[in-house]
């Protein structure tokens, strides 16, 4: 029982971290904006491997209601976290990913919550390539937040 309430907490503390990362005010402020400032594109690589898991991050406020998708996904070397960016955007762009896909991610590792996390800038899966950001890390999301389709 201890154990199930220490990770919960710890679990909530790291979510709050991610938030305030990930509002970070500063030049260019609004939704999803943070997450561009810790994209360094001077530390993009390139690597694949295959899904272990997809997790639908909830929405945080000020995130217009948008959950963010992850990706476990297994390399080599080992298991990295993705971030993709809001579910809608990459539903809208007809891409879903499973366990078991083979994916090679384009993207820059960042720290948040104390862990790792790849930001990606581009995926590739079965010979589609689907664009989450341009080559400086904005985020394609943005400009369909402020001009819906």
């Amino acid at each position: 029982m201890k154990a199930t309430i220490h990770a919960m907490t710890t679990a909530a503390v790291a979510l709050c971290v991610v938030s305030t990362l990930a509002f970070a005010q500063g030049p260019g402020r609004g939704p999803g904006r943070g997450m561009a400032m810790h994209y360094d594109a001077a530390a993009e690589a390139t690597f694949s491997g295959t899904v272990d898991d997809v997790r639908t991050m909830q929405a945080q406020r000020g995130m217009n209601g948008m959950g963010g998708l992850h990706l476990m996904v297994r390399t080599d070397d080992g298991v990295y976290e993705v971030a993709l960016g809001p579910a809608s955007f990459i539903t809208s762009k007809h891409f879903e990913f499973a366990k078991g896909d083979a994916v090679t991610i384009t993207g820059a590792k960042t720290t948040m919550a104390g862990h790792d996390v790849v930001i990606a800038r581009e995926v590739k899966k079965d010979g589609n390539v689907l664009t989450l950001r341009d080559a400086k890390g904005m985020p394609l999301w943005m400009g369909r937040m402020r001009h819906p389709s």
